[in-house]
């Protein structure tokens, strides 16, 4: 269990990533997509509909699933964790 700033941390750092990803639809420079996956992933590591939402997607769209598994396992490794969970 992470420590509460740890976990406080993470789940500002995913928000933080999913307001760029919202930037990211309007304005051209930034990539809109790419940031709401990599924020979804981080949220997924502490709340459930961020892990419901990213099995729909893998689901919906199965050319993404192998990027989400390793942008997954690379946030796990990052924050310390062990892949418990298969999405």
């Amino acid at each position: 269990m992470p420590t509460p700033w740890k976990r406080i941390a993470i789940i500002i750092t995913g928000w933080f990533f999913i307001a760029l990803g919202i930037a990211g639809l309007f304005l051209p420079v930034l990539q809109g997509i790419l940031f709401l996956l990599i924020g979804m992933v981080i949220l997924s590591t502490e709340y459930h509909w961020a892990r419901r939402l990213l099995g729909y997607i893998r689901n919906r769209f199965p050319k993404l699933d192998s990027v989400i598994k390793a942008a997954h396992d690379k946030a796990a490794s990052i924050l310390g964790r062990h892949k418990t969970e298969t999405d």
